[in-house]
């Protein structure tokens, strides 16, 4: 066994196998990075131009595809680099710099998914008090609370996790230093460790995902009594995004939660489709559903 603090490398192996097929998975990645970047930077500059976008619902989705360009921009470069270049080693520094900003993104969409979800019962049930609770200065200090916990997440995982001793090879079959991966090359797991790992399941994932189905309960039960079929649709077409984006981002994660430890193949295309896929259609999904975005989008172009 040799403690982990003495580890000065690891070994990023995705696709080792495949060399082959390494320029198309090159150019897949190199194409639905740009892409994805291209999207998100699209709605941002559309949200900020467009006056009639300054609403808290809309700051909110702006502050999604910024998470979302982050989400990409955490994995994607070092993987071009890897396979372009063919060197594949990482340092114990840089991989746990890229473990921090991975969890912070993660954290700060987990957070911002149900913030939205708030949005929309606020709107929803409690119009007349809407603009003075989403006010400006709160939307403000609820979008720096997103981020002030989620990087105080991430201080409290990569803390725990630098306190874990490794005895297995320092070889990670991953496109980048992810916590499952880390914790497949470790023999022993410290006690804060699986403390962490509780404490952020409950705080980031489960309550906010409770609040969530709370909201939308609460929601439906408001639209459900609503007396024409106009304002009825025009009520649930303002949530069918967000619906939308939260079943396939939670369904996801759930599918990633059940992958087994040694199954590396299908590791890598969740979270292919994770960090790559999911940041790339959340826009799209918005742009479609949103009348608003689209012709805000239509007037920039």
């Amino acid at each position: 066994m040799k403690n982990e603090t003495s580890v000065k490398n690891f070994y990023l192996l995705p696709f080792s196998g495949e060399t082959r097929s390494k320029p198309f998975i090159t150019a897949f990645f190199f194409l639905i990075y740009v892409v994805g970047v291209l999207i998100n930077s699209s709605i941002i500059t559309v949200i900020c131009l467009e006056v009639q976008l300054h609403k808290p619902m809309y700051l909110f989705i702006c502050n999604l595809s910024i998470v979302d360009i982050f989400y990409t921009s955490v994995t994607n470069p070092k993987l071009l680099h890897m396979l372009l270049s063919g060197n594949h080693i990482v340092s114990y520094a840089q991989c746990y710099t890229q473990l921090f900003f991975f969890l912070s993104v993660t954290a700060a969409e987990e957070i911002l998914l149900f913030v939205m979800a708030y949005d929309r019962y606020v709107a929803i049930c409690n119009p007349l008090h809407y603009h003075q609770i989403l006010s400006f200065r709160n939307c403000s200090l609820i979008t720096i609370g997103i981020w002030t916990l989620a990087f105080l997440n991430s201080v409290m995982f990569v803390t725990s996790a630098l306190n874990m001793s490794s005895c297995h090879s320092n070889d990670i079959h991953q496109f980048f230093c992810d916590p499952k991966s880390l914790t497949k090359t470790t023999c022993r797991t410290s006690q804060l460790f699986i403390i962490v790992n509780v404490v952020e399941f409950l705080m980031l994932a489960f309550i906010p995902l409770m609040c969530t189905f709370i909201s939308y309960f609460q929601i439906f039960s408001v639209i459900s009594k609503m007396k024409t079929k106009e304002s009825r649709k025009k009520s649930f077409s303002t949530c069918s995004s967000h619906i939308t984006i939260i079943t396939i981002y939670y369904g996801a994660g759930l599918v990633g939660y059940f992958i087994p430890l040694y199954s590396e193949v299908l590791d890598i295309i969740f979270n292919t489709i994770f960090t790559n896929i999911i940041p790339m259609i959340n826009p799209i999904i918005y742009s479609l559903q949103n009348s608003n975005i689209q012709s805000a989008l239509l007037r920039v172009v």
